[in-house]
């Protein structure tokens, strides 16, 4: 059999294999429930956003990352080289977590401890600590501690819930 005719086969029977699926290389998210084996989080829980805020960073995820934010999106920290707080809007934040994710070899994102939550069905405030560790390279290592103040709100009970503003309280 010609190599070209071999390619065919192979081809005709990948066809034939692949048929049941859509686009093998592009599965589609789930949207089920967090312990439906999905890697992604759904969004309608509290635990579903930091799920898929975990996933973001570790995957380097600008797609999943943007639907975590709300349109009202705030970012605070304060810098404590001039002493003033910082802010910025949801265009910012997104521009520079691409910014991270582009520059970083390895995003490692662990969330602590719930130390308050407060809210209702509409809005919750989630304060949580975490861990974070950035390689820039093997010889470049950031390691970030501390609280991520958040304020969630959603549309509807049915709705997902996004992040409002975050106020970032770490050693950073």
């Amino acid at each position: 059999m010609s190599g070209a005719r071999r390619l065919g086969l192979l081809l005709a029977v990948l066809l034939i294999a692949l048929s049941g699926c859509k686009n093998p290389f592009a599965p589609r998210l789930e949207k089920g429930g967090d312990d439906d084996g999905s890697i992604l989080g759904n969004q309608q829980t509290i635990d579903g956003v930091f799920r898929n805020f975990q996933y973001a960073y570790t995957f380097k995820d600008t797609a999943i990352y943007g639907r975590l934010l709300d349109g009202t999106f705030t970012f605070l920290y304060v810098d404590y080289d001039h002493g003033t707080q910082v802010s910025w809007g949801r265009e910012e934040d997104v521009r520079t977590t691409y910014g991270l994710f582009a520059n970083a070899q390895k995003l490692d994102l662990v969330w602590n401890n719930i130390a308050f939550q407060s809210g209702d069905s509409l809005r919750s405030m989630v304060t949580r600590a975490f861990s974070l560790t950035v390689t820039f390279n093997p010889s470049d290592i950031v390691r970030v501690e501390g609280y991520a103040n958040l304020t969630l709100m959603r549309l509807s009970a049915e709705a997902d819930w996004r992040i409002a503003q975050w106020r970032d309280e770490s050693n950073y």
